[in-house]
């Protein structure tokens, strides 16, 4: 319960991170101004966007910090049911095997023809 709490709310301040950071103007933001973007500003107040979107990308970074914290501490001690599934090594038999009977090989006289007498 409290990991689908926290990726939803790591989710959000993802999305939310992403768009702080490009609501940001960079350093060419005098190249912004040539195209029309330079009225912009004034939506944020005199002192324009800087001040209030550092402040929310600086708590929107602690909490992504948090979150990602919390998960991989979750995941790592996380005791229950695995991927992997675990399968019983085949039961052996309870008697032993039979000894195979030792069988004599025959001589090598015993193979050969009998030699004609002398």
């Amino acid at each position: 319960m409290i990991t689908t709490i926290l990726i939803i709310l790591h989710v959000i301040v993802c999305i939310a991170l992403i768009m702080i950071i490009l609501l940001q103007t960079g350093k060419g933001a005098d190249m912004g101004a040539a195209f029309g973007g330079g009225s912009s500003q004034t939506l944020f107040g005199s002192t324009g966007a800087s001040t209030f979107l550092t402040k929310a990308t600086t708590v929107a970074v602690i909490v992504f910090m948090v979150t990602s914290l919390g998960l991989a501490y979750i995941s790592s001690h996380r005791i229950g049911d695995s991927v992997v599934i675990e399968q019983k090594a085949p039961a052996e038999k309870q008697s032993a095997p039979a000894a195979p009977e030792k069988t004599v090989p025959p001589k090598a006289e015993d193979s050969l023809p009998a030699k004609p007498a002398q």
